[in-house]
């Protein structure tokens, strides 16, 4: 194992949507820095059959928040867009902002990144960053090299390692047919002529259940709760244009307030639908949104049930003492947070929880830092780049950042205000509402400038 010393430096890992971000801004601020990335293009999730053999995109994706509210404010996409693109323009939209900015032949391709090691130590009383980063290419020379950087930028996304029931259900590893997460789904032939259940009630839950319909000979969509099913339009517009209005601005209450007469105008009531009644208010989980769900209930072609309870053989036996044969169940269970460069004395993600300072820097690791790592009511695209702005600042020394203590019981507020506001559940551990945060990190760079800036 080499090792090459690049004091200074910053290491980004990964290049899909929140690692280029974080190039792009580093890059127009004189920072340098290597981005190291596993695929041989940039675009992660959003690149379809993408080599770094982790996307998640089947055939017919199309983004679920509007052109506008995704486009990075840097490189705003072509007007000529649709209102909600298909995965293949988002991906030609990623090659036409790095290739406008330079970014490209900056990014190692076909390069895994292995290991991070903190090599942090303590001066005058304060500790001082410090990683040493092993890298491999990927293809026939697979030999590692280590090398030590200041800062490491964490952008490896959150939509990779597929999350299965846990415990799996009893007589599961009996059933005779085919089960798979919605990770590995891309077309709807698997389904053809077929028997299918799908479990979930997020957005890939819907689409799969949608797609299954048209082509299966039965379709059951089933699920633990239910949810607030949004159309992409309402009153002739993308849906989240009127998440921008002034009323996305007000009080907590008046927002659910004011989405639950509009969506109760513009769709009725989710039970109209044969959808349980959700336990919970519109807004306060991560929204499903969906134009062609409540139309395919509508027609019958797609048939609700509660959670699964176990299999028997063949059949998938429900909570509520019904069951159904089928021959493919489809787990659409979410993702896990990991890090598999980073060991868990570095950070732990706990049932998808990490700690960590406005959701972007580790209190008791100097100079690691995470972009990307949130989900938010909007689009991560450019809360990730106003993280990197904010990144870029504390790189540069031009901001500071309080004690880890005081770090520390902001992410203490962080936790208890997303307990109260949202569905426990492990997809809202790293939750956001995207104008309140975009301000809230606006004022994390205004308030502590440094002195010496």
């Amino acid at each position: 194992m080499g090792g090459r010393v690049t004091r200074g430096r910053v290491c980004i890992v990964g290049a899909g949507s929140s690692g280029i971000a974080a190039a792009q801004v580093l890059a127009a601020r004189g920072i340098d820095f290597d981005c190291f990335e596993m695929g041989s293009d940039v675009g992660g999730n959003w690149r379809y059959e993408n080599d770094n053999g982790v996307s998640s995109a089947y055939r017919s994706l199309h983004i679920n928040t509007s052109r506008t509210a995704m486009q990075y404010a840097a490189f705003p996409m072509p007007e000529s867009l649709p209102d909600y693109p298909s995965h293949w323009q988002i991906a030609e939209y990623f090659d036409a902002y790095v290739d406008h900015f330079g970014l490209r032949e900056r990014i190692t391709f076909r390069t895994e990144v292995v290991k991070v090691v903190s090599t942090s130590s303590t001066n005058e009383g304060r500790a001082t960053g410090g990683y040493d980063v092993t890298v491999r290419p990927l293809g026939r020379s697979r030999e590692a090299t280590t090398r030590r950087y200041e800062h490491v930028v964490v952008a490896n996304g959150h939509h990779w390692d597929p999350r299965w029931p846990e415990p799996g259900f009893p007589g599961s590893e009996q059933f005779p047919g085919t089960q798979l997460h919605a990770h590995y789904y891309r077309t709807p032939e698997v389904f053809d002529g077929k028997r299918v259940v799908v479990l979930g009630i997020g957005n890939s839950a819907t689409d799969i259940a949608v797609e299954a319909s048209r082509v299966a000979a039965e379709t059951h969509l089933t699920m633990r709760r239910g949810a607030h099913v949004l159309p992409k339009y309402m009153f002739g517009m993308p849906t989240d244009h009127l998440t921008s209005s002034p009323l996305a601005r007000g009080p907590f209450a008046l927002q659910k307030l004011g989405m639950k007469a509009m969506l109760r105008l513009a769709v009725g009531k989710m039970t109209d639908y044969g959808l349980p009644e959700p336990d919970h208010e519109v807004l306060e989980a991560h929204p499903t949104i969906s134009d062609d769900l409540l139309t395919r209930l509508g027609h019958g072609d797609i048939t609700v049930r509660p959670n699964i309870d176990r299999f028997d053989g063949p059949k998938v036996c429900f909570v509520d003492g019904t069951s159904v044969e089928a021959d493919v169940v489809v787990y659409s269970t979410g993702y896990k947070v990991s890090f598999p460069f980073l060991d868990d004395t570095v950070v732990r993600a706990e049932d998808n929880h990490v700690d960590l300072y406005r959701r972007v820097v580790s209190p008791d690791h100097p100079g690691l830092y995470f972009v990307g790592l949130i989900q938010p009511l909007g689009a991560v695209m450019p809360l990730a780049e106003a993280q990197a702005h904010w990144v870029a600042d504390l790189v540069a020394g031009t901001v500071t950042l309080p004690t880890a203590g005081e770090m520390r019981a902001q992410i203490a507020a962080y936790d208890e205000a997303v307990r109260k506001r949202y569905v426990a559940s492990k997809r809202h551990t790293i939750q956001v509402d995207a104008h309140a945060y975009r301000a809230e990190l606006e004022k994390e760079r205004r308030t502590r400038r440094s002195s010496s800036a």
